[in-house]
């Protein structure tokens, strides 16, 4: 009989297991909505883990969120700054790297990444969506939100009489708090987590599991209890319309709160209505904290939780009728700002400490790559967060946090595009946040919008007011400075030379000492 064995020094690396939430916006893990949305698991894990609360995904929507983090590239410079707009295929991911340590990322959901064509068929399936898998993972549960077979079959297998595919999320009444046609424990949120923990409970040391929730994202359904668990009347109501701009006024009419329910055209953007799909909101993320519990409770339960570095975020937040948006094609804090948990269980001295420096979608997958004992390819913009989850913060960390969104389409113009009348390249904002102030860069000839984080926050567009000018121009240079040192280019820190090829890696030691150098060198200027 042939010999059974383990992958060769598996027992010495951690388990990973990293989790997206779809759509869930960060303040309600810390923040204005955190007091009326009930998430206990992930609340009591902030206890044993570091939370950064200034984190911010560096675009969106889906795709290209996923794109960013799974690479650590801004999208500026992977491209795939749509949903539908092909990663190039040589592009190294999460996935290709953490297979050099031996790894084998197993992927439990979907990554929404659409393939390069120039290395398929035009028949090929897999040039027939943009939610394919990216390089480098293992597709062991598909839960894709325009297929998700898998989840289809088992509620088939359980005695259910399936709707056409176009109503399954569509609630079983004229409410939109009406339940969903499938109970709680069969729920698409439950039947991923139970395919995770069916795997989990017999793999050896040394998995990798990427788990990506499709909920809270849209169209807003629940079973019960989740789908009435929030009272609407209680909840705080949306920040109203206050600010006017094109791009606003074009975004506004595009996505409607109606648009977010499947199955009821007729439901009129009421005051009550809004509120409804709040309560349903709330209640998606409350049943994804529940399962989250689950797996949680199973690495504690199996002795495993203090040999699996643990990552929590979500790809883009949800703007919720703040502004009178929806979903998550804006330039509102709501769109982009996510939560993000880490637990490493080699660094125990920052458990329960909240990072307040800003921090960005393209730094986890450095981390992760950085903790299982790899450099970061010098393609990754990021940067490994493994001093702060040490308790401490690193010398010359980013003042700024910086995202992009493009909401044109070169082939047949969106609703926002067409209404603004520009071409799809010009379709796009880059948004720049410091300390104190937001600049949202618009392309197009489209005005700028500028905040103050303090007072009237985004309530209030100040770059029109006297004074103004000075503030929108230092953050416009700053902008074109971040572009500017962090250029595209697989090949940025290589030379050719007469002694052959040299290479000074992006990231590692060299990365702390050129920030040192640069801090000098302005702390000399102000003499």
């Amino acid at each position: 009989m042939r010999e059974l064995g383990n992958a060769a020094n598996v027992t010495d690396r951690p388990n990973i297991l990293f989790i997206v939430i779809d759509q869930l916006r960060a303040d309600c893990l810390a923040g204005a909505l955190a007091d009326h949305v009930n998430l206990p698991n992930l609340q009591a894990f902030r206890a044993e883990a570091v939370t950064f609360l200034n984190h911010y995904s560096v675009c969106n929507p889906c795709g290209p969120s996923r794109a960013s983090i799974l690479t650590g590239q801004y999208a500026m410079n992977h491209g795939s700054v749509r949903n539908g707009t092909p990663l190039p295929h040589d592009t190294p991911t999460l996935g290709t790297e953490a297979r050099r340590a031996g790894y084998r990322p197993m992927l439990f959901g979907y990554c929404d990444i659409a393939h390069d064509p120039r290395l398929h068929h035009p028949n090929d399936p897999d040039v027939h969506t943009y939610e394919a898998v990216a390089a480098g993972f293992d597709e062991v549960v598909e839960m894709r939100l325009e297929e998700s077979f898998p989840w289809r079959a088992y509620l088939k297998s359980r005695g259910y009489d399936l709707p056409p595919y176009a109503s399954f999320y569509a609630p079983q009444g004229s409410d939109p708090c009406d339940p969903a046609f499938y109970r709680a424990e069969d729920s698409d949120t439950a039947f991923l987590t139970d395919c995770v923990l069916r795997d989990l409970a017999v793999r050896p040391k040394g998995w990798f599991a990427h788990v990506t929730y499709i909920r809270p994202h849209p169209p807003f359904v629940a079973p019960e209890p989740y789908n009435r668990m929030y009272d609407p009347a209680s909840l705080p109501v949306p920040e109203p319309e206050s600010v006017k701009h094109p791009f606003l006024d074009a975004a506004r009419r595009s996505k409607t709160a109606e648009s977010c329910v499947q199955g009821l055209p007729d439901l009129a953007g009421s005051d009550e209505a809004v509120a409804k799909l709040r309560a349903l909101y709330f209640g998606l993320a409350t049943e994804v904290d529940h399962h989250i519990g689950r797996l949680l409770s199973f690495l504690k339960e199996t002795g495993q939780f203090d040999d699996t570095m643990i990552v929590i975020t979500a790809d883009h937040g949800e703007t919720l009728g703040d502004q009178g948006c929806w979903g998550k094609s804006s330039y509102l804090d709501a769109a982009f700002h996510t939560p993000l948990i880490i637990r490493d269980p080699g660094k125990p001295h920052g458990y329960g400490r909240d990072v307040t420096q800003p921090t960005e979608s393209i730094d986890i997958t450095p981390t992760i790559l950085t903790r299982i004992g790899l450099s970061p390819p010098d393609t990754m913009d990021g940067r490994d967060l493994g001093v702060f989850l040490e308790g401490r913060v690193p010398e010359g960390w980013r003042q700024h946090s910086f995202s992009e969104l493009d909401y044109g389409d070169p082939i047949s113009a969106t609703d926002v595009q067409a209404s603004l009348g520009l071409r799809a390249c010009e379709a796009n904002f880059a948004v720049l946040r410091d300390a104190s102030h937001s600049l949202v860069h618009f392309n197009g000839g489209l005005p700028a919008i500028l905040f103050e984080h303090t007072a009237e926050g985004e309530a209030r567009n100040l770059a029109d007011l006297p004074g103004a000018a000075e503030k929108v121009l230092m953050l416009t240079q700053r902008m074109m400075d971040h572009r500017m040192s962090n250029p595209a280019g697989r090949f940025g820190q290589t030379m050719v030379t007469e002694g052959g090829v040299k290479r000074s890696p992006r990231h590692g030691a060299g990365v702390e000492k050129g920030a040192s150098v640069a801090k000098g060198l302005r702390e000399s200027a102000r003499l």
